[in-house]
């Protein structure tokens, strides 16, 4: 295992490791742990109850967090004629239909978000091996296929983040970054896990939310209490 550095154990000593603490506290303890010269990530792992492996159980969705990710996001959108100008109005960075689908064929791979008009579909549907792999091919369950691509850029550019259970049943998500401050850290948190919670699939039975975890990117990981979770959110 690494040495871990001085600094690292520094910040780690403000952490009880066998310690859960409620969302706010969890929140006010993160900020202490910033370690890093550059704005890190505040990330959340949250591991679920669920078996990806069955359709039943797959948990996904989006929400639009209330203090955004602190990140600038870069958003693809295929769309032609009045939709691909409406796009272009709301901020869309990269906009085109199949003089853009050539593009990423070819490579480019510039942007954050892909957001498609569903007429449109056929020809992202081509770009599946591409876009598929890196967790970007639009999907109408979180949005990012829509007859509205104005409000679709929108509410990307304005902290909409998409979550998914990966194959070991937890959910990786950004909520900000270091500099924020512990109230919005609290706020973007809170929302994120009020989506997990209404994204509990009909067919679990047994324990849904069995651990959350908050972090920077390079700071220790902080335990959240998530009975007081459920308790309060649920």
């Amino acid at each position: 295992m690494a040495k871990k550095g001085k600094s690292y154990v520094k910040v780690a000593e403000k952490v009880k490791a066998n310690e859960h603490y409620d969302l706010e506290k969890a929140c006010a303890v993160l900020k202490e742990t910033k370690r890093a010269k550059f704005d890190e990530s505040a990330d959340v792992a949250i591991n679920l109850g669920v078996d990806p492996r069955h359709a039943d159980q797959m948990v996904r969705g989006a929400i639009v967090l209330p203090h955004g990710t602190g990140k600038k996001i870069r958003v693809a959108v295929f769309a032609k004629g009045p939709k691909a100008e409406e796009a272009k109005a709301a901020g869309a960075d990269f906009v085109g239909a199949e003089d853009l689908a050539a593009k990423v064929e070819g490579g480019f791979l510039d942007f954050d978000r892909v957001i498609a008009h569903p007429e449109m579909m056929a020809v992202v549907g081509k770009l599946g091996r591409v876009l598929g792999p890196r967790g970007l091919m639009p999907n109408p369950k979180v949005g990012t296929v829509s007859a509205d691509v104005a409000r679709a850029v929108e509410e990307a550019k304005g902290g909409k983040i998409e979550f998914r259970a990966d194959k070991t049943g937890t959910v990786h998500a950004p909520f900000g970054r270091a500099s924020f401050d512990k109230e919005k850290l609290y706020d973007n948190l809170k929302a994120l896990l009020e989506a997990v919670l209404k994204a509990k699939p009909h067919s679990l039975k047994g324990q849904y939310m069995k651990k959350v975890v908050v972090s920077f990117t390079m700071g220790p990981g902080v335990k959240v209490d998530t009975a007081q979770v459920v308790s309060t959110l649920g």
